[in-house]
């Protein structure tokens, strides 16, 4: 699509469908800008970012593998998501696109988005890598994949693949619907590929954590000690069977009392669920309250934890802030981008930790400039400026992968 045509979707209906009442200061488009200018590489703001850090143990546990199958990569997006008469749908695959840039590479999506992910990745520290999300289809009660209601498929087979092509930049996470028939033997195929972990978005996947149909995955995750990264809360961004009941955290307990270390997407940061501890008509809460109920329980202590991604979005940014507030969770907190995200402009703004008190003023613009190159390295930088009385996010958090890697 022309960039003219793109800013006029993007003026019309807005990114994912949200009311913009003012032009977002960075504008809508991802300029896709390359190596990043050596004043801003060379800046204090980004030395102190990795000052403390061991960049061979830095893993960006979420980021999406995004393709479309014209690469023999057999990723796959749904139909609808091209079409005028789904608009939303639409859109937002439009800016995905953006956000990656290979919105202009028609006959090689797949192969552009990785060598993207490969210039994104030489801008960091030498070691760091990223831990590329497969993404499974929905599947219906019989465990039978359900392609009308899914929105895209990313195959175990294909990060995998790029994970092993590509060793020095990449990791790999499986994703595999609980409900089919060959869920446990494909877990074990992905533990014999070297997975790290699985990857869940109940919502839009259909699943539903708290059914005893996952018991047996849950059992031989735990086996294996593989984590489950699982969306929690609210779901803007993904399509699919549109059950918001599913990223219930409560629902989760399951699999934390079969002995699997989960990680909650985003620390459940968006939306309300009901109080299911109060019983069926318990009230309808903060999701983000109901995950800090259960990082209180002393009994998951060493199998709750939380991801940071897509926090420094503006419209998560307080809860951000409540999340460096409290120390004591740090230790169970995973660092990650949810890219391609961070390369949406309109849905991030440095400015908004400045009006928290989290981030100096005179931080914004060197962000900026940083976010037009490097996504990755904004989202970065940006999380290891915020201060909240004196106190920022650890190293730990950001070095993930002692957590990743079994014995």
């Amino acid at each position: 699509m022309k960039r003219r045509h793109f800013l006029s979707l993007a003026a019309g209906i807005g990114v994912a469908g949200a009311a913009w009442t003012y032009w977002p200061r960075q504008g809508f488009l991802n300029p896709c800008l390359a190596k990043l200018p050596q004043a801003v590489a060379d800046s204090d703001l980004v030395r102190a970012a990795w000052n403390g850090l061991d960049a061979q143990k830095v893993w960006d546990c979420h980021v999406h593998l995004i393709g479309v199958g014209d690469g023999g990569s057999h990723a796959w997006s749904n139909p609808k998501l091209d079409s005028w008469w789904h608009p939303i749908q639409y859109a937002q695959k439009l800016f995905y696109l953006n956000a990656g840039c290979v919105h202009e590479a028609p006959g090689r999506v797949d192969q552009s988005y990785i060598e993207r992910l490969h210039n994104l990745v030489d801008g960091l520290r030498p070691g760091a890598k990223l831990m590329l999300l497969a993404f499974d289809l929905n599947h219906d009660a019989d465990g039978k994949p359900d392609r009308s209601n899914s929105s895209f498929y990313t195959p175990n087979t294909y990060a995998h693949e790029m994970a092993q092509q590509y060793p020095h930049y990449f990791e790999w996470i499986a994703s595999i619907h609980p409900y089919r028939n060959d869920a446990v033997a494909a877990l074990e195929q992905a533990v014999r590929d070297g997975a790290r972990a699985v990857k869940w978005l109940p919502n839009a996947m259909n699943i539903d954590p708290a059914s005893e149909r996952c018991a047996a995955f849950y059992r031989a995750m735990a086996r294996h000690d593989l984590p489950l990264l699982t969306h929690a809360g609210k779901e803007r961004a993904v399509s699919g069977g549109e059950s918001q009941d599913y990223g219930n955290p409560l629902r989760l307990r399951r699999a934390l009392d079969l002995g699997v270390r989960v990680i909650v997407a985003h620390c459940a940061s968006l939306g309300e669920d009901r109080d299911l501890d109060q019983g069926p008509d318990g009230a309808v809460v903060s999701s983000f309250d109901l995950f800090a109920r259960m990082m209180q329980e002393p009994r998951y202590v060493g199998r709750l934890f939380g991801d940071i991604s897509a926090m420094t979005q503006f419209d998560r940014a307080t809860f951000l802030k409540q999340v460096l507030a409290r120390p004591e969770w740090h230790a169970r907190l995973l660092n990650g981008t949810d890219y391609p995200l961070p390369g949406i402009l309109p849905i991030y703004s440095a400015t908004s930790f400045v009006d928290l008190g989290m981030l100096a003023p005179e931080a914004v613009p060197v962000l900026d400039a940083i976010q037009r190159h490097n996504p990755l390295l904004f989202d970065f930088v940006l999380k290891r400026s915020l201060r909240l009385n004196g106190i920022g996010l650890p190293a730990q958090i950001f070095e993930t992968r002692t957590f990743f890697e079994r014995t």
